[in-house]
């Protein structure tokens, strides 16, 4: 791994897990940086980029995931995906009032 690669651990909080809608707010915050974005579940590593790379590793409520950000602004964009990942919940409460 790179000297500048920046690894946040998160846990998927919402009951639906990491379905199409939430993989697709955390490839729309990854897709805004220059730097690499992998998420990593057990050892399978997959491009954050990529919302079918995101889908593959199903990611129900409670699994746990690494984000690995390598470059230049790797601690900000690992910041702001945990926060991308944290608002989960809010947008699983948000689809069920409606």
């Amino acid at each position: 791994m790179a000297e500048d690669s920046i690894i946040r651990k998160v846990v998927i909080p919402n009951r639906q897990g990491l379905h199409a809608r939430p993989a697709n707010l955390f490839v729309k915050e990854a897709l805004k940086h220059t730097c690499q974005v992998e998420l990593e579940r057990d050892g399978l590593k997959v491009s954050g980029k990529s919302i079918l790379d995101v889908m593959t590793l199903a990611a129900e409520q409670g699994t746990e995931l690494s984000i690995i950000v390598t470059g230049s602004d790797a601690e900000m964009v690992a910041d702001a995906l945990v926060d991308v990942v944290n608002r989960f919940v809010e947008e699983d409460e948000a689809e069920n009032e409606g």
